[in-house]
């Protein structure tokens, strides 16, 4: 089993990052996407990051274009758009593929990791998210609906 903080990803300007930077603490890592009806949640990822960041906790934010078509633009518009309509200050990455041939690495780790309702591995929408601890491992999968709020507690146990 490979470490998660080990994963290759791209950074929102497309420089290829490890996730190492990030090993000791705890992660919401989400699909995102600016044309859904749960973008609106942008707002709550925001609030936790502001809240928890100072005990060891940050969202991590992967645009994604495979639902509906939601997440049209190239990076740049995607970082202007988080920052501009929801304030959002915690890291963005280039869009990556969830489910499907071109499957990120990050995304087959965290679909291992946590399967979803009845074992299946594939992302249903927009705005899934995955809980890590601080070592790395995938703790919990949340649906979209779920909303960052909810997950408080979760968060709050792992801090």
């Amino acid at each position: 089993m490979s470490s998660l903080h080990q994963i290759q990803v791209q950074d929102i300007q497309g420089k290829t990052v490890t996730l190492e930077s990030y090993k000791g603490r705890v992660l919401l890592i989400v699909n995102v996407a600016s044309k859904c009806g749960y973008t609106p949640q942008y707002t709550g990822l925001e609030e936790l990051q502001k809240k928890y960041f100072e005990k060891g906790f940050s969202v991590l934010g992967f645009p994604c274009n495979q639902f509906g078509g939601q997440e049209p633009g190239e990076n740049a518009a995607i970082q202007e758009f988080c920052t501009l309509n929801f304030g959002v200050s915690f890291p963005m990455f280039s869009k990556v593929e969830v489910n499907g041939e071109h499957t990120s690495a990050l995304y087959k780790h965290l679909k291992k990791e946590a399967p979803g309702i009845l074992g299946t591995e594939a992302i249903k929408w927009n705005f899934t998210k995955f809980l890590v601890d601080r070592e790395g491992r995938v703790v919990r999968r949340y649906a979209p609906q779920d909303t960052p709020e909810s997950i408080a507690d979760d968060i709050e146990k792992l801090l």
